[in-house]
C-alpha cells in the first residue's frame, strides 16, 4: 500500500508539473488591454514573502490614505502566520493572490483542476542548521543527532530528507526529526537547552541568534543543496493565483511589475525595508535588518521560474 501511494503521489506530481507550468508564469509578449483599476486581494506569509512586498505595501497605503484617483490596482493586503490560514481563502476565492510553499502549488493546482496557477518564485533557500556548539561541520555530522524543525510536510521538511539521503544518512533512522508547529517553539527549544541543533529559516535564524548570542549557522541548506549539482535549485516560495484572476492580464501584470520593484527596493535598502518591515509586525525591525541579505527574496517569473520550479518538483518527483 505504501509502494502504491508513494507511485499515486509521484504520478500526481508529474502531472502536476507538466500541466502548471504550461499553464502559468510565461512571458507576455503582446500588449494587453487597459481595465478598469481592479481590487486585488493579496496575501503573505509573515516571513521573507512579505518582506518583499513592504515597498508595494508601503505605497498602496499612502495612495489609499491621499483619496487620490488611480488608475492601476487597488490592494487588500493579508498577512497570515502560516500557509494553512490562506489556503482556504483562496481555494474558495476569498483571495487572488498569495505567497505559499513551493510545493504547495502543485498542490493546490491539482485540488482545483487547475483553478489555482503559480505566477512567479519570490523565495529561494532560506533554510540553515544551526548550533549550540561546533560538533556539525558537514550534513555528515548530523548522523545520530536530533534536529528540532518546523514545516512537516512543507519544504522544510522535503529539503531536509533529500539532503539528508543524499549525503547517506537514512532521515527515517539515522537522524531524529524533532517537529513542532511553529518556528518559534525551535527557538524556545534553543533557549531552554531542550534542543541544541536545529533548521530554520530567516528571519527566525536571526531571532534565535539575539537570544542566544553563541548560537551559530553550522549548515546553510541551500549552498548543500547547490553542492550536489542535480540541475535544480532549493526554492521556498511562490506567488499563485486564482485562473479566474488571471483573466485580468492587465492587473496580473502591474502587479508582478510593483512587486519585483518592492523586491528590488527591499534588497537594496535594507535599513529603510526593515522599519517598514517593523511597521507591518512582520518582524522587528532590528532583526529583519539583519536578516534581509540572507532571506534570497526575488521575484522571478517566465521562462527562468518554470524552468526553476520545474527541476524542483522532479527533485520531488524522483
Amino acid at each position: 500500500m505504501k509502494q502504491w501511494m508513494k507511485k499515486g503521489l509521484a504520478a500526481c506530481l508529474a502531472l502536476v508539473m507538466c500541466l502548471s507550468l504550461a499553464a502559468c508564469g510565461g512571458d507576455q509578449e503582446e500588449e494587453t488591454p487597459a481595465e478598469d483599476p481592479v481590487t486585488v486581494r493579496v496575501a503573505a506569509l509573515k516571513g521573507p514573502t512579505a518582506m518583499g512586498m513592504v515597498k508595494l505595501m508601503s505605497d498602496s497605503d499612502a495612495a489609499a490614505e491621499s483619496g487620490e484617483e488611480t488608475t492601476g490596482n487597488l490592494y487588500d493586503f493579508t498577512l497570515a502566520a502560516s500557509a494553512d490560514e490562506v489556503t482556504p481563502k483562496l481555494m474558495q476565492g476569498e483571495l487572488d493572490i498569495a505567497c505559499v510553499p513551493a510545493n504547495l502549488a502543485s498542490v493546490l493546482y491539482n485540488r482545483t483542476g487547475g483553478g489555482i496557477v503559480t505566477l512567479a518564485v519570490n523565495t529561494l533557500g532560506v533554510l540553515y542548521i544551526v548550533e549550540n556548539g561546533n560538533s556539525v561541520q558537514s550534513m555528515a555530522d548530523l548522523a545520530g543527532r536530533t534536529i528540532a524543525a518546523s514545516g512537516k510536510g512543507s519544504t522544510p521538511e522535503y529539503a531536509l530528507r533529500y539532503l539528508l539521503s543524499e549525503n547517506g544518512i537514512d532521515p527515517d533512522t539515522g537522524v531524529t526529526i524533532d517537529w513542532k508547529s511553529e518556528h518559534s517553539e525551535c527557538v524556545a527549544a534553543l533557549a531552554s537547552g531542550a534542543a541544541t541543533i536545529a533548521m530554520l529559516p530567516q528571519p527566525f535564524v536571526t531571532v534565535a541568534q539575539t537570544q542566544l548570542p553563541d548560537l551559530r549557522v553550522a549548515l546553510d541548506l541551500t549552498e548543500e543543496w547547490d553542492a550536489l549539482d542535480n540541475g535544480s535549485a532549493l526554492l521556498t516560495g511562490v506567488v499563485v493565483a486564482r485562473a479566474d484572476f488571471v483573466e485580468h492580464p492587465a492587473a496580473v501584470e502591474e502587479f508582478l511589475t510593483s512587486y519585483a520593484e518592492s523586491v528590488e527596493w527591499v534588497n537594496a535598502n535594507t535599513a529603510e525595508a526593515a522599519e517598514l518591515i517593523g511597521g507591518y509586525d512582520i518582524v522587528d525591525a532590528a532583526v529583519a535588518e539583519r536578516a534581509l541579505p540572507y532571506c534570497n527574496i526575488v521575484c522571478i517569473t517566465g521562462s527562468e521560474m518554470k524552468d526553476m520550479l520545474s527541476g524542483y518538483l522532479q527533485v520531488l518527483f524522483d
